[in-house]
Order: C-alpha cells, then structure tokens, then sequence
C-alpha cells in the first residue's frame, strides 16, 4: 500500500449515515468543538472519553474502520518525531532512562504521548468530516458560518471556495506524485537508497512534473469556472440550500455539553 493511497484528508465518500446526512455548519461546528475538547482535556482518562466518542463516531459513519487507520500512515513520521522531541528535550519526573548525557524522564514520556494523542484525534476527525461531507456542501457551510465576516469586507465565499478547493486536491495531488514517482522509478529513479541529502536531491525529478501538473489543473479550473460564467458569491444561486434539521442542532448540543462536562469534571 503506498503511503500516498493512504491520505483520507480531502476524501469524499458518498453515503446515507447519520453523519453524511448531517448539515455541513452543525459538522463545522461540533469539529471545531471537539478540536477544542482535544486540547482542554489534561488527564489520560480524558483522552480515553474522547477516544471513545471518536469511535462511536467512525461507527456511525458507516465508512470502513481500516480505511481511517490507512490515513494515519503519513502521520507516523510526525508522531515518532513528537515522542523522540519529548522524551529527550522535556525534564521533569523520575529518570526512565540515561543514556550519555541524554535522558528520558517520565514527564517527558507523559506530554509525548499526550501530543501523540491530540495528532491523532486531529487526523481522524478531520478525515471523518470531509470523508462524510461533498466538496459543494464544504464550502457552503464553510461560507455560511463566515457571511458574519462580510460586514467587515472578509470575502467569505472567495475564502471557503478557495479552502475546500485546496482541501479537495490534496488526494489528487497525492495520486499524482505516485505515477509520477512510478514513472521515474520504471526509468531508473531511485528515491530510496543514498543519504537524507541525495534522497532529497532525487526528488527534484519528481518535485517539478508535479508543479507544472499542479498549475496546468489550476489553469484548467480557472477556465472551466469562467465557461460556467462563475463571478464570485455575489448574486450566485444555489441548487440546494442548506435548512438546519432537528438533528443538526441535537449534534451541536451534544458536543458542548461533552465540551462542558470534560471540563467541569477536570479529566
């Protein structure tokens, strides 16, 4: 399985759970509830409520549970380099380990896996929300919860387009890069033997197809949007529009009151 199969960030996949069926704002805005819970929680026990909830959540999403732990693969790097960063550069605690003039404390392994936790539980749910949720309904909802903003001369609907858009090509970008790298590697490329730095000079063959790709699908994009007459979100009609249902609010009620409860309970 390459590592670029495995991105789920920017994925849609169509289907009729709960969650597909849920308004993109109520989604918006029980994400950002549960990013906030992410980093209000300060206790193991905490982490273990909100992994829970997480789970119950891919449950509900009707979506294959080996697909979500696929699109953790990019993020071991980042995960492994966490823990090493707290394990060696964090003080504090009883010594584990000493090694030279290195050593491993126990609060040093203490923040490293809460660090570890809060990157996950970051992926996943961001996964979810754009694995249950159309590009269309992103950006809707994206520019319904910024039109506040337009009072201020904040171009809502330019930003949530240009977001989702961003958002939408990362998987295609990715698909990208492996036939290119395919391509290369069948004429001889190698990208994986050598040192850091001759690993990173052998992907300049690889770097610059994808840029000119890159910019050709953008060029491609600009044109297709202008054939369909699109000027912006000024006067711009919308097939469906977006009508909170009781659900919605249930969803949004749910997360603050797991939000609050995390809190006052101090896990």
């Amino acid at each position: 399985m390459s590592m670029f199969k495995s991105i789920t960030i920017g994925q849609f996949i169509p289907g009729n759970s709960v969650l597909h069926r849920l308004d993109p704002r109520a989604k918006f805005i029980a994400l950002i509830i549960f990013i906030v819970s992410i980093f209000a929680v300060q206790s193991f026990l905490g982490y273990l409520a909100l992994a829970g909830i997480l789970f119950a959540l891919l449950l509900t999403s009707e979506l294959p549970l080996p697909y979500f732990f696929r699109g953790l693969r990019p993020v071991y790097f980042i995960t492994l380099f966490t823990l090493l960063v707290h394990f060696f550069m964090t003080r504090g605690g009883e010594v584990l380990l000493q090694i030279g003039p290195l050593s491993i404390e126990s609060q040093g392994v203490y923040l490293g896996f809460f660090m570890v936790f809060r990157i996950i539980f970051l992926v996943v749910s961001t996964s979810l929300l754009t694995l249950t949720t159309s590009p269309i309904a992103l950006t809707d909802g994206l520019e319904y919860l910024m039109k506040p903003l337009t009072k201020i001369g904040v171009p809502s609907h330019e930003i949530a387009m240009m977001m989702t858009i961003a958002l939408r090509f990362i998987p295609t970008l990715m698909e990208e890069s492996e036939k290119i790298m395919k391509a290369q590697m069948a004429r001889g490329a190698d990208f994986t033997s050598g040192s850091v730095f001759k690993r990173a000079k052998n992907l300049v063959p690889l770097l610059v197809p994808l840029f000119v790709s890159a910019f050709r699908r953008a060029d491609d994009l600009a044109v297709a949007m202008e054939a369909r007459c699109y000027r912006g979100g000024e006067g711009r009609t919308r097939l469906r529009e977006l009508v909170a249902a009781p659900r919605d609010y249930a969803a949004i009620a749910t997360s603050t009151v797991i939000l609050v409860g995390l809190i006052l309970l101090g896990i």
